[in-house]
């Protein structure tokens, strides 16, 4: 049962009111990128290992790395709650084999049937196992806000350069799937096997449709790609604004354990929620003194104090991109 505008706004949604820029879609570059364009080095594939954070809530974590054929594009973060009759899960991984992985690693907990996927972004890393809980029957929820992008010609590159750049988990056979339920509004409300699953639209921010996930009865809250745990996040072009005034609600939360995109899950949400804020307000600053002053970037990017961000993995890969991405956005901010 699907309950729109719930009386659960768990989150104050007044706080989430500043206007989406215009600029603001997904990039050709809208995940982790592949580490064979980024010229780095990545770390190889890592046993996926189920975690346990409340009762019949669990997830699995990614690498903090980039997606690469050595780690089979497992760099993000899934997580499956069992219901009293089937069981849910939070993002699809970044392949079909990660997938496949995945439902076994489910068999092993319970039999139940997976009734259910609900997406928290529709970024490569996070959707390319779909077409394995769809084979399954599964139904898809996602926000109405990805419709666009799923259809676009940039989803199409992005996946045809995965297919080169993360062969073999990455191939001809791996394709886009659209939600089965497209969902509208602020916060929905959808009950499943006596659990309920708040959803809670937080874009535009990491992308337009981010959407969080909470469970009141456990406690716990799946937020996507909204907080970055123990490394960089990647910023993209998204509308850091908008994901600093969602992050500042989402601060106002009793959420007792924390699964974010990337990272391992958090018993100190709120820590690790300004550590990502933080890192966004720092770029928004900094950044924006350089585009009053008509500063050119590589300058500003040179004289700008990084020392508190710099220890994190991937500030090597994502930091300079993000702050350029940045450095546009105040640029047209202050238009």
């Amino acid at each position: 049962m699907l309950k729109s505008g719930s009386a659960l706004r768990w989150i104050a949604v007044a706080a989430l009111s500043s206007p989406q820029l215009p600029s603001l879609a997904h990039g050709a570059h809208d995940a982790e990128w592949p580490a064979a364009q980024a010229g780095v080095a990545t770390a190889p594939a890592a046993p996926m290992e189920v975690r346990n954070v409340a009762p019949g809530v669990y997830y699995v974590q990614g690498l903090s790395a980039l997606g690469s054929p050595a780690n089979r594009n497992f760099i993000s973060n899934a997580g499956f709650v069992v219901t009293d009759d089937s069981v849910v899960v939070i993002d699809a991984l970044g392949s079909p084999a990660l997938a496949r992985e995945l439902v076994a690693r489910i068999r092993t907990i319970t039999p139940k049937p997976i009734s259910t996927v609900i997406l928290t972004h529709y970024h490569a890393d996070h959707i390319y196992g779909l077409q394995v809980f769809a084979a399954l029957g599964a139904k898809i929820v996602a926000n109405e806000l990805a419709r666009e992008y799923i259809n676009s010609e940039t989803a199409r590159l992005r996946l045809e350069a995965s297919r080169k750049d993360l062969a073999p988990w990455i191939d001809a056979d791996t394709h886009m799937v659209n939600a089965t339920q497209w969902i509208r509004g602020d916060v929905n409300t959808l009950t499943i096997g006596g659990t309920e699953f708040v959803l809670q639209h937080m874009g535009p921010a990491h992308t337009p449709e981010d959407t969080a996930v909470f469970l009141p009865k456990t406690g716990a809250l799946f937020i996507g790609d909204v907080v970055f745990r123990n490394r960089i996040p990647y910023v993209g072009q998204a509308d850091s604004r908008h994901w600093i005034a969602a992050l500042d609600a989402l601060l106002k939360l009793p959420v007792k354990v924390m699964v974010p995109g990337h990272g391992p899950a958090s018993e100190d949400p709120r820590k690790d929620m300004r550590l990502t804020r933080d890192y966004l307000s720092y770029l928004r600053q900094s950044m924006a003194r350089a585009a009053e002053n008509l500063d050119p970037f590589d300058a500003a990017y040179q004289d700008t104090d990084w020392s508190r961000f710099e220890g994190y993995p991937l500030f090597k890969e994502a930091n300079r991109m993000n702050a350029y991405n940045t450095y546009l956005l105040m640029e047209q901010e202050q238009r």
